[in-house]
Order: structure tokens, then C-alpha cells, then sequence
């Protein structure tokens, strides 16, 4: 006999169950409450199963540090394809999903919408614009995070690690090694040219404190992501008196800065925060002044330097991917890539590669050492994971370009800077 009330009535019952069940699959932050041990006993989580852990990776391919993020993309896949060759990590193939935001906020934020629920951690994101638009995303997802980006305002969240020092804590070294090295003295102006938003802001901010502290005057020249022409503001530092520029930007625009002032005659010292440097710049009309005028300040050395196991990883990207530069950005790349796979190693161990798991594991890490570089104190959000700055400068000749000066240390003041802000 039929009985089609009844037949109605679990029909609905079921769609009403199933769009329960969908309801609290929205959030990637409701999926990482619901983890579920695997095979092994292992807790799990969004990106990952008993056979692999998804990574997400939110780079510029296509904007203007496409060159940049194809370094980075190409770098931790490197690492990906050897951590697998080696069994994975927890018995688990490593994959890394990439998402092309081009520098676009807008479409970073779709972008991470639509990765998000199928990844345990990223290791990439570039832009500080772009992470200060998904913070507190990142926050409520519980999604451990390395932004490829600088800025002191993206520390004091435990998912977000910025990795090395902060732009602030550079270009107080970048004001030290002038007023070391290059003469300048009290009374003297300098100008900083930089970027607006998070970066050049949090830049500037350390330029002005150095300098304040050193009796010297900053002249800022803030320019947008688009201009590529200095001109103008060379014209307004040439005028302002400057004895030397510092430059927060871009690749194109340190170049149009250097090569523009070089050839009107303002041939001061320039130092650049390390996102303003790219080894194509010495195929460029500029190159000569940019050799004889430039230097950069960073957290990590040059790809040339005489380190282990950054020869040893120059030598396996060349292998990997004949003919492309060794640029930062592969250093910079491996380097986040090889610090979240220890710490998914860590949080295996602990038993747990559920995403507030993984976030706990990195925080537990105090002395973290890829061998590329410093070593970093991942157990205070407040605090920028080093203090210590390399100084570099362009060599044509040199691998990537670049070629250390200084090696890393502290400069004078970062840590009465820091007490001042409250770090």
C-alpha cells in the first residue's frame, strides 16, 4: 500500500537534514571544528585526508611582482616535490593549490574565499594590502599564514607570521648604515620615497624614528603601485638638499629613481627595502647606477652568499628549472615553505594536523632555523620573528644579482624602537 503522506514527510525530513548539513560546511572555520581523526589516528581538518595536505598559496602572477611570485610559486613547489620524494609529511603527499590575485585586493578576497575551506595552512600570500584585507578572515579560519609581506601592522595575530624582521626594523638599519657609511651627519636631510598603504607607511615610520634619533631630517615622497616615472620626485629630493634617498616601492620604481638620478646629477647613496629589487633590474638602462649607488636592506642574505644550505638550494632550483633567475624570492619562498613543514611535522607529532593545531605548533617554536639564513622566535605574536638586517648590494656577475655587504645583526636602537611601540 502507498502511503504518500508519510513518503512526503522523509523526503522533507531528508532535504532538511541535508541542508543542515550543507549550512555548516559554509565556513572553513565550522569545518576545522569538526575534525576527525584519520586511519592513522591523526587529527584532521580542512586540506587533509589520510593521503594528502593541501597548502594555499595567494600570489601575484600576473601584477607587478609577477616575477616575484613566480620565484615563490616555483621555490615551494621545489620543496613540495623534494618533502615527497621523502614519504610527504605524516605519511601524507604535500600539494600546493595556487591562486593568481594579481595585486588586487578584490580578487584576493575571492580568491581566499574560494581556497580556504580546502587548505590546512598557506605559505604564501603576497602584499601587505592583501593580507591586511584578510586578516580577520584568517583569524576566524584558524589558517596558519606567511604573508610575503613586511608590514609591523600584519603582527599580533596568532595565524599571521611574518617571517624575518619588519620594514620599520630595516629601515632603522638602513639609517645606521648611512650615517656609518656613507657620511652623512647631523643636520643632513634624506629622502624616503615610498608606497602608499601598509608597506611605505610602515617604512617610513622607522626612517623617521632613526633618523629623529640621529639629528637627521626625512623628506617623504609618497607615490602609488602605478607610477613608474620618478622624475617628479627626484626633482623634489634634488631640490630639498637630500645627501642620500631610501626607497620603500617596487622594482620599476627603484630603477626610474636611481637611473633618473643619476643622470641629473643627484648621485647620493640609495638604499632600498628588499621588495624593491629584482636581478632583471640589471638588464635594464639603469643597471650601471644601480651598481654604483644602491644598496638593500633585508632579513634574508643574497642567494650568492656562501651559506649551506642556500648553495644547496640555489643549485637544486637551477636544476629544476634551467635558465629562470635566482632571484629573493625563491630564498624567500623556500624559506616559508621549509618552516611550515616543520611546523606540520610538529603538529603530527603532537598528533593533531587540525588547523588551530597547526597554528599551536608554529607558536611553540622558539628557535626556528631553516639553515637559510637567522634563526626566528615564532612564540610571540607582538614581536617581529628577528631583528637582525643584511646589508646587500646589486653585482651583475653574482648569482642573483645580488652580493651580501654586512651580514645580519641588529642595528643600534631597534630595541629601544620596539619598547617604544609596545613589541
Amino acid at each position: 500500500m502507498n502511503h504518500p503522506t508519510h513518503r512526503t514527510r522523509t523526503v522533507l525530513a531528508a532535504a532538511l537534514t541535508a541542508l543542515l548539513l550543507a549550512g555548516t560546511g559554509c565556513s572553513s572555520k565550522a569545518d576545522g571544528d569538526s575534525a576527525a581523526d584519520g586511519a592513522d589516528g591523526v587529527k584532521a581538518g580542512p586540506g587533509v585526508t589520510d593521503k594528502t595536505i593541501k597548502l594555499g598559496a595567494l600570489t601575484d602572477l600576473t601584477g607587478p611582482y609577477a616575477t616575484l611570485g613566480k620565484s615563490i610559486v616555483q621555490a615551494q613547489q621545489m620543496w613540495a616535490d623534494e618533502t615527497n620524494a621523502k614519504g610527504g609529511i605524516c605519511g601524507r603527499k604535500v600539494e600546493i593549490v595556487v591562486k593568481d590575485h594579481g595585486y588586487d585586493v578584490q580578487k584576493a578576497v575571492t580568491a581566499y574565499a574560494d581556497i580556504a575551506p580546502d587548505v590546512v595552512a598557506l605559505p604564501q600570500v603576497i602584499g601587505s594590502p592583501v593580507v591586511a584585507a584578510l586578516l580577520d578572515d584568517i583569524e576566524r579560519d584558524e589558517v596558519l599564514t606567511f604573508p610575503q609581506a613586511w608590514a609591523a601592522s600584519l603582527l599580533g595575530k596568532d595565524s599571521v607570521q611574518v617571517l624575518g624582521t619588519t620594514y620599520d626594523v630595516d629601515m632603522i638599519a638602513a639609517v645606521d648604515f648611512l650615517t656609518r657609511t656613507k657620511g652623512l651627519a647631523k643636520g643632513d636631510t634624506i629622502g624616503h620615497v615610498y608606497f602608499e598603504g601598509d608597506y611605505g607607511a610602515n617604512a617610513l615610520e622607522g626612517s623617521e624614528w632613526a633618523a629623529k634619533k640621529a639629528g637627521l631630517k626625512v623628506v617623504g615622497q609618497k607615490i602609488k603601485a602605478t607610477d613608474t616615472d620618478l622624475s617628479a620626485q627626484v626633482s623634489a629630493l634634488r631640490k630639498a638638499g637630500v645627501k642620500a634617498i631610501l626607497i620603500s616601492a617596487g622594482p620599476a620604481q627603484t630603477a626610474s629613481l636611481v637611473g633618473v638620478a643619476a643622470s641629473r646629477g643627484l648621485q647620493v647613496p640609495v638604499v632600498s627595502s628588499a621588495p624593491g629589487y629584482a636581478p632583471q633590474l640589471m638588464k635594464t638602462p639603469a643597471a650601471a647606477a644601480l651598481e654604483a649607488m644602491l644598496h638593500v636592506v633585508s632579513a634574508a642574505p643574497a642567494v650568492s652568499a656562501d651559506v649551506p644550505g642556500v648553495k644547496k638550494m640555489v643549485a637544486s632550483y637551477q636544476k629544476k628549472y634551467p635558465g629562470a633567475l635566482v632571484d629573493s624570492g625563491v630564498l624567500s619562498g623556500y624559506n616559508a615553505a621549509q618552516l611550515m613543514g616543520a611546523d606540520l611535522k610538529k603538529a603530527c607529532e603532537g598528533g593533531s594536523l587540525a588547523r588551530a593545531d597547526v597554528v599551536a605548533a608554529h607558536r611553540s617554536q622558539k628557535n626556528a632555523d631553516a639553515g637559510l639564513g637567522t634563526a626566528q622566535d615564532f612564540s610571540d605574536v607582538a614581536q617581529p620573528a628577528s631583528r637582525s638586517t643584511y646589508v646587500l648590494k646589486p653585482d651583475a656577475k653574482a648569482v642573483g644579482a645580488m652580493v651580501n655587504v654586512e651580514e645580519a645583526h641588529e642595528a643600534p636602537g631597534v630595541e629601544e624602537y620596539l619598547a617604544s611601540k609596545g613589541s
